[in-house]
């Protein structure tokens, strides 16, 4: 696999290099039918799953098949929403009818979705053009594991390095340019970590904003679904359309944003004191701000998670261990030891924090932090299927339920990192608009890994 370094480029007369955004003005304009866009990013699936492997399902007939109906209804003037033709990768925990939904598993090898999650119904509404299934850690828990059902793809960045997970293929399937909006999961920073870790957009939002019926159960108290995507704008585009949230107006009054700079450390401080100061030149009020100590927030967390995890899943795992990877064995063996006591202790922590971020988010109308404290890690730190702690600051906004965004903020060893955005409950669409108003200030989303080397491979091949 080659190494893929980053470049400035732009769109090369490919319809798959376009904006989310971009792509459904043209497809509005006639200017770009479905059927050449789906065929582009199907070509660009052939090209360059091999090398990262995100997809681990292609439904080329069907998305074919979706997308000439977009182009159908689009001739008769019908307009079922602003994803009309735009391909969407789906993680393999979310329902897709008639669909190898497997969760990543060999427990779960042979099986098929019976009926569409909720949330692919709002999908199919909008005659969006549903492409295939991406890669999950082994039932959205821990990784990479190689003795899970499938391995795990490769960071289109460098190959040699994790995308994250859990939505593992998802972010991997975005970043290498082989769909543009991707579903994910995130329990404790599923969507965020790997949106960081692979140098693109990944939002989560406030809890409960998409049923979670029809997806595979993790932690009921945790689990949210989320989306990933190119850019903020293309974010804000997909959650419009998704949820009916409408477009926020132009911002009126200044911006006043909490920089919860200790939550940060001494290794990648630097990166989000430069994203703190491009929002003040961008017009916005940074003002520092502390957070409760990070690791008890995580510990609880942590014991909420398992507990939870144990109740949703040791029965069907205890009678088929062996159909079940060693990460995901070793993680539901630790989760058993949380007892009734332990967990009650961890929602007591869970509500308390909710209560303190609350109290400050009503200060700000958004808070900045990293989503990660590294670049993603080589997987050569993952042998013999030994799990490797990532720092990450995310988990504790899945026990508040805030909708938090991580968008890219520079490199680091030509690996990306992501810093994250999040706000007041309900308030997702205006921390999508402080994630674009970054993005307008800096270059980072512009940076793409260099696939150039990869499809003259392919080529050559054919």
């Amino acid at each position: 696999m080659h190494n893929m370094q980053a470049i400035l480029q732009g769109p090369d007369g490919n319809p798959a290099d376009l904006t989310l955004v971009q792509m459904a003005a043209a497809l509005r304009a006639g200017r770009l039918s479905s059927v050449e866009l789906v065929s582009a990013f199907l070509t660009r699936i052939t090209d360059r799953n091999p090398q990262i492997g995100a997809f681990v399902h292609v439904d080329q007939q069907g998305a074919l098949a979706a997308a000439s109906a977009a182009d159908a209804a689009f001739a008769e003037d019908l307009d079922h929403g602003p994803l009309q033709g735009i391909p969407v990768a789906i993680k393999d925990v979310i329902d897709v009818a008639g669909w190898p939904i497997r969760w990543g598993s060999s427990l779960c090898e042979d099986r098929i979705a019976a009926q569409d999650a909720p949330v692919v119904e709002i999908l199919r509404e909008q005659c969006a053009v549903l492409v295939g299934v991406v890669a999950t850690y082994e039932m959205a828990t821990v990784g990479p594991d190689p003795s899970s059902l499938y391995a795990q793809p490769r960071n289109p960045w460098h190959a040699d390095h994790i995308t994250g997970g859990s939505s593992s293929g998802s972010a991997a399937a975005v970043a290498g340019g082989m769909v543009p909006l991707a579903l994910g999961t995130d329990t404790g920073g599923s969507v965020r970590s790997p949106a960081a870790f692979c140098g693109v957009v990944g939002f989560k939002p406030t809890f409960d904003r998409f049923p979670m019926e029809g997806v595979m159960p993790l932690s009921q108290s945790l689990d949210h679904i989320g989306l990933l995507t190119q850019t903020a704008e293309d974010a804000s585009f997909a959650m419009t359309a998704m949820a009916g949230m409408p477009v926020p107006d132009g911002q009126s009054e200044k911006l006043r944003v909490g920089f919860v700079r200790n939550w940060c450390d001494d290794q990648t401080v630097q990166y989000f004191d430069k994203a703190a100061s491009d929002l003040s030149l961008a017009g916005a009020s940074v003002t520092l701000v502390d957070l409760p100590d990070y690791a008890p927030l995580e510990t609880a967390a942590c014991d909420v998670l398992l507990y939870e995890q144990v109740r949703n899943h040791w029965s069907e795992i205890s009678r088929a261990s062996d159909q079940v990877g060693r990460m995901l064995l070793d993680t539901m063996q630790a989760g058993r030891g949380v007892d009734d006591q332990t967990y009650a202790q961890g929602q007591a922590v869970v509500q308390d924090f909710s209560r303190q971020v609350e109290v400050t988010m009503a200060k700000f109308d958004v808070l900045i932090l990293p989503t990660t404290l590294r670049p993603a890690e080589r997987f050569d730190s993952f042998e013999d299927g030994k799990a490797t702690w990532t720092p990450m600051r995310t988990i504790p906004f899945n026990m508040s339920g805030q909708p938090a965004v991580s968008v890219p903020v520079g490199m680091q060893d030509g690996m990306p990192l992501g810093l994250q955005i999040v706000g007041a409950r309900h308030d997702d669409m205006k921390v999508l608009q402080v994630a674009q108003m970054f993005e307008r200030a800096t270059d980072h989303s512009c940076q793409k890994p260099d696939f150039r080397a990869v499809e003259l491979a392919a080529s050559e091949d054919q």
